[in-house]
């Protein structure tokens, strides 16, 4: 199979097909969006599952660009695709209405001011895109504000209504009505609650939605993209001609993302076969509707990277695209939790899942109200996936979990993060004390408080515990630490040694995990049979060191258990 170059970071559908990037076709969208005849479309999924790429195709599929040879060159972009073979009632379509493509992400900024600059560019970008076509047949005074838009020197009451009026003009150019797409619609909305202005931007896109997309008459259709469904309270007031497609829905569910036959085409295609499991661990699991779908972009970026090297590791792609905020601040709330949180993220944090009532209205500035709220919005934009619905009453309830590893890796990062900023708060002289006077109670209890604090992952075996217990040595000051180097006739797992020598001490630490809390006694013996057998202690003894402590600690989930022997 011809191995084509894949398309990392291009989302413009006529790029991708000009310069034979390696396409997944997934034009049977046009086809169903005709079927389904919805006025005002919105499309919610999480980042990096191909909106923009969609609202690229539905462009150049529709738009009537004013110039015969354009329109046929655009026409010739789906001559190999589904949608060409869809018939005749969909292929007619083609070139047949003018276009407003805007894209809202830009403005993701610091003040209010600098957000509306780059919202005041994106539409004066489009208004001067379609200035041949319509120049010539607006009256005077229609062209003097259009100008003004276009060449950015309106006042922002001249931008409130300028997709409407767009559209207006388009019309009085074309004799038709508008499609009109609009990406990232959520984005101002999100930057805006985060930076302290969200009230002011909720005002200008209600404005800019309204007139466009509630109350116009030059428009033919409209499909909207975001991350997030905001409630219509909010953004689309009385806009009863809006049909939200969220992962709830089945309509349209395999569209964005990739299903597995397509994965398996695309592994088969650059002899990556053999990454099968791989791929479906870190990068599938997500379900919009009723279809199963990979992260597109992670795919892609996996397989560009591997081509090269098989047995490479698999990366994070999808998580280093963004700055995972709304995870940080889940977690960050455990600081004030009563334990349930914590509770229900370690559930989630070993494969479990659970139960939350979803409600698919939502505001950036109720996103925090309620712990619900927040688990809805994690849910909506990826951080969590669907396993099961049910109704109870007038509530929908969803079951949840995490969708695969990638996603797992920035929980378990986040996680590591705000412990490791945490544990510089605990209070570790007692344990320290403890550990001096060799008493195993005590040092038992004190570990075990800060397992407690933790988020622990059932599934973790010894090396879980070894980092976490180093990283709590490590707040000594009086004591060098090694890990896992070379003593005697093996590793031991921690040595603790003060610089001094002869008026010094050596602690040597040796870690097992229980499979039953009953065992954790012998465990702990076991432990202390090992430092003896491998003689951990004669490295430390030829250094000088004649006060050495050992201790054999045993961990079972979140209980420590402490044993010492201590020799002249």
């Amino acid at each position: 199979m011809e191995q084509k170059p894949l398309p990392i970071g291009v989302d413009d559908f006529r790029e991708i097909i000009i310069k034979n990037y390696y396409y997944v076709d997934k034009t049977l969208f046009i086809k169903e969006l005709l079927d389904k005849k919805g006025k005002v479309n919105l499309f919610t999924r999480p980042r990096r599952f191909g909106k923009t790429l969609s609202l690229s195709t539905l462009r150049y599929f529709f738009e009537n660009t004013g110039e015969e040879e354009k329109n046929k060159k655009n026409r010739e972009l789906f001559l190999n695709l589904a949608i060409a073979k869809a018939g005749e009632g969909y292929t007619r379509e083609m070139c047949q209405y003018p276009v407003i493509l805007v894209t809202l992400k830009s403005a993701k900024q610091r003040t209010y001011e600098n957000a509306m600059v780059c919202l005041r560019d994106s539409l004066a970008g489009e208004f001067a895109r379609h200035e041949g076509q319509v120049q010539g047949k607006l009256n005077p005074a229609d062209w003097e504000k259009y100008m003004r838009i276009r060449e950015r020197r309106g006042e922002e009451g001249d931008y409130l209504a300028s997709l409407a009026f767009l559209s207006e003009c388009l019309f009085q150019a074309y004799g038709k009505e508008s499609v009109i797409l609009v990406d990232e619609y959520d984005v101002p909305l999100e930057n805006a609650y985060f930076m302290g202005f969200y009230e002011e931007m909720v005002t200008f896109i209600r404005s800019l939605f309204e007139s466009a997309l509630k109350t116009n008459p030059y428009l033919e259709f409209a499909v909207v993209t975001g991350c997030l469904r905001v409630s219509r309270e909010s953004i689309f007031t009385g806009l009863n001609n809006l049909a939200m497609i969220s992962i709830m829905s089945t309509k349209f569910d395999e569209y964005f993302g990739f299903t597995q036959e397509e994965v398996d085409h695309m592994l088969e295609t650059y002899g990556m076969v053999s990454c099968r499991d791989t791929v479906k661990q870190w990068y599938d699991g997500y379900l919009f509707g009723d279809a199963e779908v990979y992260n597109p972009w992670s795919i892609v970026c996996y397989v560009s990277e591997h081509l090269s090297a098989l047995n490479a590791f698999p990366v994070p792609y999808w998580s280093n695209t963004s700055s995972n905020s709304i995870v940080r601040d889940l977690i960050e709330k455990l600081d004030d939790d009563d334990g349930v949180l914590q509770d229900e993220l370690e559930v989630l944090m070993n494969k479990g899942t659970i139960e939350k009532p979803v409600h698919e209205d939502i505001t950036y500035d109720s996103i925090y109200d309620t712990e619900d709220n927040l688990w809805n919005f994690l849910f909506f934009t990826g951080y969590l996936k669907k396993i099961s619905a049910r109704m109870d009453g007038e509530s929908q309830y969803v079951t949840m979990a995490i969708p695969n590893s990638e996603v797992s890796y920035i929980y378990r990062n986040t996680i590591r993060t705000w412990f490791d900023k945490k544990r510089k708060t605990f209070d570790m002289s007692s344990l320290f004390t403890a550990l001096e006077e060799g008493d195993t109670g005590k040092m038992g209890e004190e570990i075990s408080g800060f397992l407690a604090e933790s988020i622990s992952y059932f599934d973790y075996g010894e090396s879980y515990y070894h980092g976490f217990l180093t990283g709590l040595m490590q707040r000594s000051k009086k004591y060098r630490i090694r890990s896992n180097r070379e003593a005697g006739l093996g590793r031991a797992d921690l040595i603790l040694r003060t610089p001094r020598i002869r008026a010094g001490r050596a602690v040597i630490l040796e870690l097992k995990v229980a499979k039953k809390i009953q065992d954790m006694e012998a465990a702990c013996q076991e432990a202390l049979r090992q430092i003896e057998e491998k003689k951990y202690r004669v490295e430390l003894e030829q250094e000088g060191y004649t006060d050495i402590l050992e201790y054999g600690i045993c961990f079972y989930r979140k209980e420590c258990m402490v044993s010492t022997r201590s020799l002249p």
